[in-house]
């Protein structure tokens, strides 16, 4: 066992404290990464604030990890000492069931173990990126392209694929509109990924604070969805909506942008309960629908995309004693647009 220093809520609801935990002995196909830099996500505050439900305690946050390889066990073929790699969402699957052998692990039958508040299969808790050192599966593990530096690909991990999967399943390229909702951690990828893509890119934001850089990262129209004449100028104008905002909508008015066949996807989970009504999507085709995060090979994909296309995350870079802080500041949707932790500072 190896121990670190780390970040954790010891209860639900709970500030984030320093601490210490333990990382299991090194197997025969781990690799021992020495964390450089961790996002933080939307998620890790529904999680330790318990939102999404019960939660495991101590929990340590972080699934945008980035750092070195300082150790590889003794059948790790995939990497070496010193390589530069991430860490996502996942840390294991079944890799039995149909879903994992087809490279969709984030959708195994069985539940992926996640990197933080999950039981490994080892039966002991898993603890994420707010801390100095994680053990992985090399299976599970990302290689950071040279073209990446890794505080702003960390964010990619998560933000990066979750909306990465969805443009590419719903083909977003040239002669595809494509909106995105909410202009944050995700948004802010969305944008950049669909205008790499080729698609022409809108977003729909509550205002328009922060309309210039949206149009400086790629968009090439932006609304406020406060305003109500956004609902009628663009009726029926999106082939695909990704939104990626965590609280519930007016799904019916969002509906009635799309055009025929088109397809609204949620890759933010609100806390409440939503309620929709079908009639939204009879008539046109229209889709209501979801996403995950991207299976392990898909995510390699994104981030070679992203190399190939210099499309890093947006951050503020943090020491670790700020992270309470900014947990606040997400809140009230105050970062631009993600918050990423030195792990140097724990």
């Amino acid at each position: 066992m190896t121990t670190v220093t780390a970040y954790a809520a010891p209860v639900g609801k709970a500030p984030l404290e320093r601490t210490t935990i333990e990382r299991r002995p090194l197997g025969e196909s781990d690799v021992m990464i020495d964390i450089e830099f961790c996002g933080i996500c939307h998620s890790d505050i529904h999680q330790v604030r318990e939102g999404w439900g019960d939660g495991i305690f101590p929990m340590v946050p972080g699934h945008e990890i980035t750092g070195v390889v300082t150790e590889a066990g003794s059948k790790v073929t995939r990497f070496t000492v010193g390589d530069r790699v991430g860490v996502g969402c996942m840390v294991d699957s079944c890799r039995r069931c149909e879903n994992c052998k087809a490279g969709l692990e984030q959708y195994c039958l069985d539940q992926p173990t996640w990197t933080y508040n999950a039981i490994g299969k080892d039966g002991q808790p898993t603890y994420g990126g707010y801390s100095q050192k994680i053990v992985v599966d090399e299976n599970y593990v990302l290689r950071i392209p040279e073209g990446l530096s890794l505080d702003v690909a960390a964010p990619l991990l998560c933000a990066g694929i979750t909306t990465y999967s969805p443009l590419k399943f719903w083909n977003a390229g040239p002669g595809k509109r494509v909106a995105v909702v909410g202009f944050g951690g995700l948004g802010h990828m969305g944008v950049k990924i669909a205008h790499a893509l080729g698609a022409e890119v809108t977003v729909l934001s509550q205002s328009l604070r922060k309309k210039d850089d949206g149009l400086r990262l790629g968009a090439d129209h932006y609304y406020a969805t406060a305003d109500a004449k956004t609902f009628t100028d663009l009726a029926g104008s999106f082939d695909i909506i990704i939104n990626t905002v965590s609280v519930p909508l007016d799904y019916a008015a969002f509906l009635s942008l799309l055009r025929t066949s088109g397809a609204l996807v949620n890759v933010g989970i609100p806390e409440e309960e939503v309620q929709v009504s079908l009639a939204s999507i009879f008539g046109n085709r229209r889709s209501l629908t979801s996403s995950n995060i991207g299976g392990i090979r898909e995510t390699q994909e994104m981030l070679d995309f992203c190399a190939d296309h210099q499309l890093g995350a947006e951050i503020e870079l943090i020491e670790a004693g700020q992270i309470n802080e900014a947990y606040e500041r997400v809140a009230n949707s105050d970062v631009r647009y993600r918050f990423v932790i030195d792990t140097a500072t724990l």
